[in-house]
């Protein structure tokens, strides 16, 4: 008998194609949610998309059929015109649960990105392990799980979570160094069914591990999209500033017309005044090129600013105060916020711009139960150890250790002060209450006399005197200091790569 290998070949090609039926496909895209082949389609430019494992299936005989590319959609294409991989959870197979097939199709795919040098998206949504596959001694002490889950940043990873996420895709995304959730999904350890068997409790899916624990109490979520395309369009903005592999320096970008000389609009959103408020955005947004800016942890630790842009066409990380949020007042998510910010950039050869105006660390009982203390510590390190150009420009109130882990003290390469800049060990109003117990009601001379005196030598120019910044300057001209700071500091002996200290940091902690 003549074997038609064509037409067994596209039969083949069919199913796997398929995924888990039309059916199931129909009711997602009812719901206004793609598959992980269309997933991975918006992820790539078009046509660039190569697949590998397309004919795996479980190496469990009685799901062979049932299991088209075991539940993962695998393979490389550009993003942008650069090459970068993917791993597609399909959510039709299955669940997209992970079994010993799929496992090796994504390591695969780590390993190839990582030696290879190219970023690495994951396109989450999954039930978690496969259970069948995994129960008993023979499930677990088959695996072999050493270097599964290990981050050395050599390659970027994103992620995106859309729906139920268990298991190794919610390992991936905190693993990641961006991660983007869908409003709807839910990333969690385990299921709400199973935390409900498991511990009497009926917890909503939300509650459990939703975006808005994600994005405003974990700190998990990088960003947050209303929809599947708007989430893979972040996944691909987030790419834009980062290089291909830790081994390179961030791509350069056009600097769009009207960036610059708009400096003298820092005047108006900044008041003299440092107990007035004003939202430092507004701020960043002047300094960076027109457009640029691309907020991180948006929604957590809202007293400190992190943000990707760039400045004279280069990618930087910005950690600004905002005093729209607590006065500035940096409490423990804002130092958390801001040392994984300083691993992101530190990793992938990207500078770091401060910009400051804060009365401190946020001191009493919420912000010592929150750790602050090792938090401040972890940040401090975290600076030390980035090898990456630093910049600071001091606006207003820079007090106490805030001043520095925000680049004072010589922990950035080049600081600049405003000529409003105000800078002490705390604010004079109370040091005097604390050296004096002075009650300004009381004896208001005596007291204005003695805050006289704990104010003195704080300006912008007493710190300038003992060179502790380079230059005082003129709001208007910041972005200028920024960019001659940023030529002068450039690693241009190792073409603009860092020594990556912070390679192997916690990701999640």
């Amino acid at each position: 008998m003549t074997i038609d290998y064509e037409l067994r070949h596209e039969e083949r090609r069919a199913h796997a194609l398929g995924m888990g039926g039309e059916r199931k496909l129909t009711a997602r895209a009812e719901r206004g949610e793609l598959n992980a082949r269309e997933r991975v389609a918006r992820l790539f430019d078009d046509d660039s998309f190569r697949e590998t494992g397309l004919f795996a299936t479980s190496n469990v005989d009685a799901d062979q059929h049932a299991t088209p590319a075991d539940g993962k959609v695998t393979g490389t294409g550009l993003v942008d015109g650069r090459r970068a991989g993917a791993i597609a959870y399909d959510f039709t197979v299955k669940g997209a649960s992970s079994g010993a097939v799929s496992n090796k199709k994504m390591g695969h795919l780590k390993d190839l990105t990582a030696r290879t040098g190219m970023p690495l998206v994951y396109l989450a949504e999954s039930t978690g392990v496969r259970m069948p596959d995994v129960m008993g001694g023979t499930g677990l002490g088959n695996a072999d799980d050493r270097a599964r889950f290990l981050r050395r940043r050599t390659n970027p990873w994103a992620s995106a979570v859309f729906g139920y996420s268990f298991g190794s895709a919610a390992w991936h995304t905190v693993s990641s160094d961006f991660a983007v959730l869908r409003k709807g999904a839910v990333m969690a350890v385990s299921s709400p069914q199973l935390v409900g068997r498991a511990t009497g409790q009926q917890v909503d899916g939300q509650e459990l591990g939703g975006w808005k624990l994600h994005s405003e109490v974990t700190g998990f979520a990088d960003a947050v999209a209303a929809t599947d395309e708007e989430a893979i369009a972040l996944v691909r903005r987030f790419l834009s500033y980062l290089p291909a592999h830790n081994g390179e320096a961030p791509p350069v970008a056009p600097i769009p017309e009207g960036s610059a000389a708009r400096g003298s609009r820092l005047h108006d959103i900044v008041p003299p005044e440092r107990t007035n408020v004003y939202d430092m955005r507004k701020v960043i947004e002047v300094v960076a090129d027109l457009g640029s800016v691309f907020p991180i942890k948006e929604r957590y630790g809202k007293s400190l600013v992190t943000s990707l842009c760039r400045i004279g066409g280069q990618s930087a990380g910005i950690i600004a105060s905002n005093p729209m949020f607590k006065g500035g007042a940096i409490d423990a998510a804002a130092c958390a916020k801001a040392t994984s910010f300083i691993v992101l950039c530190d990793s992938y050869n990207i500078p770091l711009v401060f910009l400051v105006d804060q009365p401190g660390f946020l001191i009493g009982l919420d912000g010592e139960r929150g750790g602050i203390v090792g938090k401040v510590i972890n940040w401090m390190n975290a600076l030390s150890l980035a090898t990456v150009p630093k910049v600071t420009v001091m606006l207003r109130k820079n007090y106490g250790q805030g001043y520095v882990n925000m680049g004072g003290a010589w922990t950035t390469d080049a600081a600049a002060a405003w000529w409003s800049a105000e800078v002490s060990f705390m604010d004079p109003r109370s040091a005097v209450g604390v050296v004096h117990g002075i009650d300004p009601a009381a004896d208001p001379r005596l007291y204005e006399r003695k805050l006289a005196e704990m104010a003195k030598d704080s300006t912008g120019y007493d710190v300038a005197r003992v060179y502790g910044v380079q230059d005082v300057i003129d709001p208007a001209d910041t972005r200028e200091f920024i960019l001659g700071a940023l030529e002068d500091n450039a690693l241009t002996r190792t073409g603009g790569v860092g020594e990556h200290h912070l390679s192997t940091w916690p990701t999640s902690y």
